[in-house]
């Protein structure tokens, strides 16, 4: 025992001092992820005990969609109502379409009906304030991001119900002859990084449902679909619905089907063919009426077919892969089966990288490697370890994956996969802008309620594309969609002229590659008689590509949606452009616009004030924030810090570090214990 005693010690002093590199290492893994912990602002929902306050006074959400070609006119109804004994504010943060462009807004008040106007943002916003102050219901529409909303009703009585009618237009791009209209239902938790503008945003903190509480609002939703083609199919992948299909198959009425009670917990999305395949190119024209009348065009080009695989090149691509906490479960285990087929699909003579992140970032490979079968099939092993944990430090991963070195002569893509669920959109835009000499960039957004608005904006800023997976099912499609669009372009050095047709203010102003079968969209102003022609030329991979759309002079002018369309699509541009530059150079010509064409934009906002007042004692009135559902497939992980979670990537490294030492020590001590058994 004597003899064992200063092994012993020495034993104990080196456990001693791993359990110290340990915690240091431990320490330093935690301090990238204690800003994390300081910012992350969502919370889950805890009733109140008053029975005198309505903690949920939203009891429901009917939406309206006409599509008519290939328009979508939208209306919204949020139904809110004072169940409880005291009168309140409802304050409700709901999601909206990256796409729409948000015109009117009306408040249904008993028998009353308030028109809101367009307002400056901060303008509306005091005019909501010494309307509730004053003790008039009022409705205040803001929007935070191009597709998050956030609804303000200010003195609802005790008994009182007030519907909310917000109304928008959309336009629905086809893809491969598939069309695609999304209705977003839910709002994902953001995990609010220190980086981001939004950090102080009060939006952020909002509360949400436990992932095992259905949401208590009803919501309904029908649409109405008319083509001039016959509709070939109909289906959702996200809700179970009911077709009627009229005896031509021109129209088709499409109803959620019974029991969809966590129907709002996930994106409505539907999607339809038309008969043959077509899409439906040709210009669309508006002519508008009165003194110092506009009028608005919009033209749609089917593109070439893609380019046969004999004539890519090889190129480099570098995953960015999202394993934070939002992504446990069913989003990370459809992000590895969408790598399986993406990595699993590279020819040998491409080179790959996987860069995973959460609140820290590692690298698979210190550089990229060939794509031979066993690099392949160690880095999809490797992957398949991870559970899903932490923050969402996007930046440093970009940053990370744009330093990587390559050969000057190689093409390189950036495909990030992730949920979105971040509040650093605008300075994840600028940097993949600054960074478009090294490499376009693809976003593959997985969820059932994945933020849009960071996918296309990710996509738009690298002159790449948008992907987005609700539903496992819909992942070998998607993985192939990506692939056919990553290795070549159909359509390079694409430009738009016009020929005896007086057009000016031009969307987009320089028109991206095509990558896929996607149409070429052009909007814009026009002049004069409606004559003329518009010519596309371009590359494709036989050669030079040329097609030319002539204006028919009796064509139909009524398209009036073409007018909040373009002025939609004008302030997206602008919107981009701001976010490269940084600051706020572009807001008063966004808010111009936002006021011109009666547009909800980050700088304008919609209100409507009843006159009359009705609540005498408005101090005394409360504020109730309005739940949202947690996104169905999201881990309730990605709220709040005080589940377990996987550990971060240093953490995991750390943890690798002290077991091995723990096991030499460990087979040291057994080499000199004398009553070690040998043969």
């Amino acid at each position: 025992m004597e003899a064992s005693s200063p092994r012993l010690g020495r034993w104990l002093g080196a456990l001693g001092f791993a359990i110290a590199c340990a915690v240091a290492l431990t320490a330093q893994a935690q301090e990238s992820s204690e800003p994390r912990l300081k910012t992350e602002s969502p919370y889950f929902f805890i009733k109140s005990d008053d029975p005198a306050v309505d903690c949920l006074p939203l009891k429901g959400t009917e939406v309206d969609v006409k599509i008519s070609g290939v328009i979508a006119d939208v209306t919204v109804t949020q139904i809110y109502h004072n169940e409880g004994q005291r009168a309140i504010e409802a304050r409700y943060v709901f999601p909206g379409s990256t796409q729409a462009a948000v015109g009117g807004l009306t408040v249904r008040l008993a028998n009353r009906l308030i028109t809101a106007q367009i307002r400056e943002k901060k303008q509306a916003q005091v005019e909501y304030d010494t309307a509730k102050k004053e003790g008039k219901t009022a409705a205040l529409l803001e929007q935070h991001l191009p597709n998050v909303f956030q609804m303000n009703v200010a003195n609802i009585l005790p008994g009182d119900e007030v519907k909310v009618e917000l109304r928008y237009t959309e336009l629905l791009t086809p893809q491969r002859g598939s069309y695609q209209f999304v209705f977003p239902a839910a709002v994902g938790p953001r995990y609010n990084s220190p980086q981001s503008e939004n950090a102080g945003a009060k939006w952020v903190a909002q509360p949400v449902l436990r992932a095992a509480v259905e949401p208590t609002a009803a919501f309904k939703l029908k649409v109405a679909l008319d083509t001039p083609l016959g509709i070939k199919e109909v289906r959702s992948m996200t809700h179970a619905i009911e077709v009627n299909q009229s005896a031509g198959g021109e129209h088709a009425d499409i109803t959620l089907t019974g029991g969809q009670g966590k129907a709002s917990n996930r994106d409505f999305v539907l999607d339809y063919r038309l008969a043959g395949g077509r899409i439906e190119s040709g210009l669309m024209l508006y002519e508008g009426h009165g003194e110092n009348a506009e009028n608005f065009f919009l033209a749609m080009i089917e593109p070439p077919q893609s380019t046969p695989a004999s004539v890519i090149t090889p190129r480099d691509y570098i995953f960015v892969v999202d394993i934070s906490g939002s992504m446990h479960g069913f989003p990370l285990a459809t992000a590895k089966t969408v790598l399986e087929r993406l990595i699993g699909g590279l020819r040998p003579s491409d080179s790959f990288n996987v860069l995973l992140f959460s609140g820290s970032s590692q690298m698979l490979s210190p550089h990229s490697v060939p794509a031979t079968r066993a690099n392949i099939e160690a880095a999809l092993a490797t992957i398949s370890h991870y559970q899903g944990g932490g923050g969402t430090e996007l930046i440093p991963a970009l940053k990370r994956a744009y330093a990587e070195a390559k050969a000057e002569n190689l093409s390189r893509s950036i495909i990030v996969v992730t949920d979105g669920y971040v509040t650093v959109e605008r300075e994840a835009f600028e940097l993949v802008r600054n960074n478009l000499s090294k490499a376009n960039l693809f976003a593959f957004g997985i969820g059932s309620s994945v933020n849009r608005h960071l996918i296309e904006g990710l996509a738009r800023a690298g002159m790449g594309e948008p992907f987005v997976i609700t539903d496992p099912l819909q992942t070998p499609e998607q993985a192939a969609r990506v692939r056919r669009m990553i290795e070549s372009p159909v359509l390079t050095n694409v430009q738009a002229r016009f020929e005896e047709f007086d057009a000016y203010v031009i969307e987009p102003a320089a028109l991206p590659d095509v990558l896929g079968e996607r149409p070429v969209i052009v909007f814009g102003k026009w002049r004069g008689a409606a004559k003329g022609r518009l010519i596309v030329e371009g590359r494709s991979a036989s050669g030079p590509y040329r097609q030319v759309i002539e204006v028919d002079p009796n064509a139909r002018r009524d398209a009036a949606a073409l007018k909040s369309l373009w002025a939609r699509h004008r302030i997206a541009s602008l919107s981009d452009q701001e976010a490269l530059e940084g600051g706020d150079a572009y807001r008063q010509r966004i808010t111009d616009l936002g006021l011109s064409y009666s547009l909800l934009t980050q700088y304008t906002s919609f209100i409507a004030v009843d006159q009359a007042v009705r609540n005498a004692a408005p101090q005394e009135g409360v504020s109730v924030d309005q739940p949202v559902p947690l996104p169905q497939g999201v881990s309730e992980l990605a709220v709040g810090t005080a589940l377990p979670s996987t550990p971060e990537p240093k953490m995991i490294g750390a943890l690798a570090l002290v077991l091995s030492m723990l096991a030499m020590l460990r087979r040291r001590a057994r080499r000199h214990d004398p009553r070690r058994f040998t043969s």
